[in-house]
């Protein structure tokens, strides 16, 4: 049992939970001053101001010897944040492609010249599973200390039937051995291989006939993704990766409109994806075809600020209604950061959120985009205790404002404290 006590300010709190938040509603963050969270078995029990702790039907309990007390005077107590959008499980790194970006090579280019998600492709391949699961141990052990408590791990660096289930297999062990909250996602349509070059369709048929089935034999993933954007995945070839992908239960989950306006957000939301992903490229029409689905627009702010390319239209969606989440793109190549903190930051500086809606969009949305609403996301009685107790620091509005900084003083994960 764990009593937080003498909270400045507890934030994302719900009486009543809600699976997202959209439009005008994105700028409001319920909040309780200078009050109390108790903790038990792992989930949120019970929360208030302190001045009612003594009406609290744990109270009686919170004097046990057994109980945890932690004073978070001065500091905020907020959800963990929900990273929806991640590919940490990789073999090594690509600074090396770094410096040909520094020198002006575009993403494009680089790929075509047989880097990007290929150049990750072979150093994958080459790399023994328990490797890949100690170096992605590593990145989970680092964004759980920078406050995440869910995430959405993808494969899709693989590109062969073997060693897509060997990055499921990964996740899978990922799952079993951390305590964050983690959806495995199946992203065998991530590239085309060198050798299908000139043969895309011949690739699209092992996806369909030969993966999608060994991975739900196996059990491996909870959903389903393909990059459907140019000079990656048609809307034609997306189309019958997903519907594949539906006969077998795995729901969809797009890359869309990162490097053109692709179609893939209206395919996503023709299929009742989960959510559509990266979005820089977001008109009217996309903005209509989301108006009217349950499918959550998925901004990955990161990428655009390595590879140095516009910021998706934040601001428009917002005010068009729509709800945003947030997510980080940890991956080698595009965004090799799983800090959401700095995610936050740039959703306020490049993309015009206020602080309130980037948290809503890191929390509430995160977790609705990734299918854990109803365990994650917000501070409400029987969700799973997975909190972030800040530093002390003036309000919640500082994260986003200090970017760079690590505002979290210890993490909650299941009921479990970490300290820093």
């Amino acid at each position: 049992m764990i009593l937080i006590k003498n909270i400045k300010l507890l934030v994302q709190v719900e009486q009543e939970s809600r699976d997202r938040v959209a439009g005008r509603d994105m700028a409001e963050l319920p909040v309780i001053s200078d009050a109390f969270l108790y903790l038990k078995e792992g989930v949120i029990k019970d929360f208030g101001p302190m001045d009612n702790i003594e009406n609290s039907d744990f109270f009686g309990e919170f004097s046990a010897e057994e109980t945890q007390v932690i004073d978070a005077a001065e500091r905020l107590v907020l959800p963990s944040f929900c990273d929806s959008h991640t590919h940490v499980v990789v073999a090594g790194s690509r600074e090396i492609e770094y410096i040909d970006k520094i020198k002006g090579l575009s993403y494009e280019e680089i790929a075509k010249r047989g880097g990007g998600i290929l150049n990750s492709a072979r150093l994958l391949q080459q790399t023994p599973e328990d490797s890949l699961y100690e170096q992605a141990m590593g990145r989970i052990e680092e964004i759980m200390m920078l406050g995440t408590g869910a995430v959405e791990i993808k494969s899709g660096y693989g590109l062969t039937v073997e060693d897509e289930l060997k990055m499921l297999r990964v996740i899978r062990r990922l799952k079993e051995n951390t305590p964050l909250i983690i959806k495995s996602t199946f992203l065998g349509a991530h590239a085309v291989p060198a050798e299908y070059k000139d043969r895309q369709n011949q690739y699209v048929d092992i996806v369909v006939n030969e993966m999608i089935p060994r991975v739900a034999q196996e059990g491996l993933a909870d959903y389903i993704d393909v990059f459907c954007d140019r000079g990656f995945f048609s809307v034609e070839e997306t189309e019958r990766i997903l519907e594949a992908g539906y006969k077998y239960g795995l729901q969809g989950k797009l890359h869309a409109n990162e490097l053109d306006y692709s179609g893939g957000i209206q395919t996503g939301v023709k299929y009742g994806a989960l959510s559509v992903d990266h979005l820089e490229f977001t008109g009217d029409e996309e903005i209509n075809a989301l108006l009217n689905s349950s499918t959550m627009p998925t901004l990955l702010p990161g990428a655009a600020f390595f590879l140095g390319m516009v910021y998706p239209p934040a601001r428009k969606m917002i005010d068009a209604g729509l709800p945003v989440a947030l997510a980080s793109d940890y991956n080698p190549g595009s965004s090799p950061s799983g800090n959401m903190q700095f995610v936050m930051s740039l959703g306020c500086i490049k993309m015009r959120m206020i602080p309130q809606e980037v948290i809503n969009a890191a929390t509430i949305n995160g977790a609705c985009a990734m299918g854990v609403e109803n365990l994650a996301g917000s501070v409400a009685r029987e969700k799973v205790a997975n909190l972030i107790i800040t530093k002390k620091i003036p309000g919640y509005e500082f994260i986003p404002y200090s970017y760079g900084s690590d505002n979290v003083d210890k993490v909650i994960i299941k009921g479990e404290v970490y300290d820093k």
